[in-house]
């Protein structure tokens, strides 16, 4: 079976990305190669999802339309939900990259997230509040959980979805929340 065919199946991309000025400024890179992305996980330490590779395939990183992922308990930044600011995508050019400025590693080194995978999408927290992938259980090449990391709760862990994949087929409007 070809792999790209089982990503993401019955999910429409067509009105998933918004490619504001500010979106390809800080976060759209160029598709990736293969030769980039092998760079960037060995640069990261960690495989990246197949999934995550797939999508980067089609639209490397940027803001999607629908920011909110919901969850069971309270966030810093909500009761019921988190909300993202980006996608980080495959590469180095962009702030907003995986390996770009504001990347992975600089949320590790300089906010004193814990190194328990890549960060793959900030918050309107101004960082503090991240989404990683979580490679505990599953080791540096098996498929990671997606989590909340709240640095204001003394990094506090919060389990959003069990790969990317679904966290991405999770994504709904702000709409779907009171924000009172």
């Amino acid at each position: 079976m070809n792999k790209s065919n089982i990503y993401f199946a019955n999910f429409d991309f067509t009105n998933f990305w918004d490619d504001s000025d500010y979106a390809l400024e800080e976060y759209v890179n160029d598709i990736p190669s293969d030769e980039l992305m092998k760079s960037i996980e060995k640069e990261l330490g960690y495989k990246l999802p197949d999934s995550y590779i797939y999508l980067s395939k089609q639209h490397n990183g940027g803001i999607p339309v629908n920011t909110c992922f919901p969850t069971n308990k309270p966030t810093m930044w909500a009761k019921d939900h988190i909300e993202i600011t980006g996608i980080m995508g495959i590469g180095r050019d962009k702030d907003c990259s995986l390996c770009g400025r504001f990347g992975s590693q600089f949320m590790i080194s300089e906010w004193g997230y814990p190194n328990i995978g890549v960060a793959i999408c900030d918050t309107p927290t101004d960082g503090h509040n991240m989404i990683f992938l979580d490679y505990r259980e599953c080791g540096i090449k098996g498929e990671p959980k997606v989590v909340n990391i709240d640095q204001e709760n003394d990094y506090e862990i919060t389990h959003l979805a069990d790969n990317f994949e679904k966290f991405i087929c999770g994504l709904v409007s702000r709409e779907n929340f009171n924000y009172d």
